[in-house]
């Protein structure tokens, strides 16, 4: 009967088989002896079965995972400093709409306002009433007249404002659509708007009061008017500097004709005394001349007469 075997694998992968009945090596003598002699080519040690036996560890590169976690983590660095310079750059322009004001649009009525109502009130206290018209072929009346030109006045007063708010108008809606203005200055506009589309149609009511059906054409008329008194003053002040202009050439061409007179004059006057000082010199040295010549005439004088009185008689030799 074949008895039952177990097998030992030895640390350098050779595979023996034991008897599991005798603890002898299974198939006989032959077997035996070749286990044997198989167990005798190895030490002691290497045939042993001990647990505790340890492989040496192996040799290998750096695990691809730690690459991967750094490759994270500086992504998400990266991100985190893009996200509060971000945060930052919105915050700075969030204060800069927030400290804007309104103060292009904290506009006022003008004057003329006031100035109609007084007219109104007085031709109303002499006997005018709303939507009195003159009779057909006839002359409008005296407070007919001074309320139309008191209102014509307000009107042409108010075109600056009217304009300023429908330059402005479409740019304000575009920024408070995209959120880049402030609330204050929103509001401002609004305010501003507001006051200026209700002076619009009262000025209507006030023109159909005077003349019935003036309203259609009042702001058109207006504008006209505003615009030909604007092209006079500027026309006024193209004179004005023309003239201006004009002065300052002439100014200018009088102090440059003085200036070239005087030039001549300080040639001819610097000329003048030139030949003055020749003169002068000239007169000095033949006056030193002069004196020079007396000098020698009176040393030769004092000579001849001291010669004459100590020299020899005359004929002494003789």
């Amino acid at each position: 009967m074949s008895t039952a075997q177990e097998a030992t694998i030895n640390p350098d992968g050779s595979t023996t088989f034991e008897d599991a009945s005798s603890g002898g090596y299974a198939g006989g003598p032959a077997d035996a002896g070749a286990g044997a002699g198989a167990d005798s080519s190895y030490p002691d040690d290497a045939t042993s079965t001990d647990d505790s036996f340890v492989p040496p560890p192996t040799r290998g590169g750096v695990d691809p995972a730690v690459y991967l976690a750094l490759a994270v983590l500086a992504f998400a660095l990266l991100f985190a400093y893009l996200q509060v310079r971000r945060r930052r750059k919105n915050a700075g322009v969030d204060d800069f709409f927030s400290n804007l004001d309104g103060d292009k649009f904290n506009l006022k009525l003008p004057p003329a306002v006031d100035e109609y109502y007084e007219v109104k009130s007085k031709c109303e206290d002499e006997g005018w009433e709303p939507g009195q018209v003159p009779e057909a072929g006839g002359q409008p009346s005296p407070h007919h007249r001074m309320l139309a030109q008191a209102l014509m006045k307000r009107c042409i007063a108010d075109i600056p404002i009217v304009s300023h708010i429908q330059r402005e108008s479409a740019g304000m809606n575009k920024l408070y659509a995209q959120s880049m203005c402030s609330v204050k200055q929103w509001k401002s506009y609004q305010a501003a708007e507001a006051m200026v589309s209700a002076e619009v149609e009262e000025v209507r009511a006030e023109a159909d009061e005077i003349e019935p059906g003036w309203s259609n054409v009042v702001w058109r008329q207006a504008m006209q008017y505003h615009n030909m008194l604007k092209q006079k003053e500027e026309q006024a002040k193209a004179q004005q500097m023309a003239q201006a202009k004009a002065i300052a050439d002439k100014k200018r061409a009088e102090e440059e004709k003085a200036a070239a007179e005087k030039a001549k004059y300080d040639e001819i006057k610097a000329k003048v005394d030139a030949e003055k000082a020749r003169i002068a010199n000239a007169e000095r040295l033949a006056a030193e001349l002069v004196k020079q010549e007396e000098r020698e005439r009176e040393s030769k004088k004092a000579f001849s007469s001291k010669g004459g009185g100590t020299g020899m008689k005359k004929g002494f030799l003789g």
